[in-house]
């Protein structure tokens, strides 16, 4: 004999099933990247062209992806507007190329192994520096403004000039001019599309770098952490848990990022400037915004609209080339005011 306790209830609770409409409007942001290729593809219509086109776009979004996902969980996690992240990718671009200057023979060496270690050094050391170098920036610069945007603004465009001018100080005001190693140079025949090497390499990395993200975010104690407190960090300190240490881990990871991306793209453009971390941060917070505060997977898709239509427009219609961004920009905050996929609404 089966004893039903008092004031539970009577039925199954039931869930409504999302509609076509619903569901149409949940996977919108997804359904762009397809539909952005097919109409560049019929626009652009020679499949050579295009798949050249094609994946010089997902390579450069790719790039700006990794300059832009530490800065878009720093942006919603900590509530900070920081423009300093531009100085961050200049440093490591200036780090990763002073390690690659030292290591000529691996550059040099008709080796794969050797130059991707090559590479792989001066991301580690750029990163480590950059890291370091945000550990400090936090510490005395973002932390006494923490809460007040015009400060923040105020203090990490200061923070930016002054890192500026210290690369000026140790490598000197005049950009250099580099070459990628030695096989990572040419181009690799597909479907009758002359594709770059690197920009193979550069669509991998940030493939790799995404996934790993997401796994860190939703698979592990830490990533709960982060997400949680994106959403409520009220709850997340009143449970115990040291958000500021959570802030500062954030911040150190988001600039040991925006060094990776930093070398990467100094061996896309093959030159690297004390500016060139300014000149990206247009690009950066075009991601960052409508991709949606807190958002990898929005920065994500974002980082990929932008370089491929940036590239679709600079063939098709040279002249639209630079404002195609803004225009991107500005359609997506008319549609969707908090961006494509926001974790935290605005503040």
């Amino acid at each position: 004999m089966s004893v039903q306790s008092e004031g539970a209830p009577a039925h199954r609770p039931t869930f409504a099933a999302l509609s076509a409409r619903d569901k149409l409007a949940k996977s919108a942001p997804f359904l762009l990247l397809p539909v952005l290729a097919l109409v560049g593809l019929a626009l652009i219509g020679t499949w050579p062209t295009w798949l050249t086109l094609t994946v010089s776009g997902l390579a450069m979004g790719m790039m700006i992806f990794v300059m832009a996902s530490g800065l878009t969980l720093v942006f919603g996690l900590m509530d900070v507007i920081n423009f300093g992240h531009g100085a961050f990718i200049s440093v490591g671009a200036f780090v990763g190329i002073s390690v690659l200057a030292g290591l000529g023979d691996w550059t040099g060496a008709a080796s794969l192994a050797l130059n991707i270690g090559a590479v792989l050094a001066a991301v580690i050391a750029a990163m480590a520096v950059t890291g370091a170098l945000g550990w400090g920036f936090e510490r005395v610069l973002v932390r006494p403004v923490y809460g007040a945007h015009l400060r923040q603004i105020l203090v990490t465009v200061g923070g930016l000039i002054v890192i500026e001018q210290m690369i000026h100080v140790v490598w000197g005001p005049d950009e250099i001019f580099l070459t990628r190693p030695e096989m990572l140079k040419g181009v690799t025949l597909f479907a009758g599309a002359a594709i770059e090497t690197y920009r193979l390499l550069a669509v991998v990395v940030g493939l790799v770098l995404f996934v790993a993200m997401r796994l860190v975010l939703r698979r592990t104690k830490i990533g709960l952490i982060v997400r949680a407190g994106v959403q409520n960090g009220e709850m997340v300190e009143a449970l115990g848990y040291r958000l500021r240490l959570v802030f500062v881990g954030t911040f150190v990871a988001g600039s040991a990022l925006a060094g990776l991306g930093g070398v990467m793209w100094g061996l896309y453009q093959e030159v690297i400037t004390a500016g060139m971390g300014e000149e990206m941060m247009i690009l950066v917070f075009v991601v960052v915004i409508i991709g949606g505060l807190g958002s990898v997977e929005g920065a994500f898709i974002g980082a990929l609209l932008v370089g491929l239509l940036q590239n679709y427009v600079a063939f098709l219609a040279p002249k639209l080339a630079l404002v195609s961004n803004i225009g991107l920009m500005t359609a997506i905050l008319m549609w969707r005011p908090e961006g494509m996929l926001p974790v935290v609404r605005a503040k």
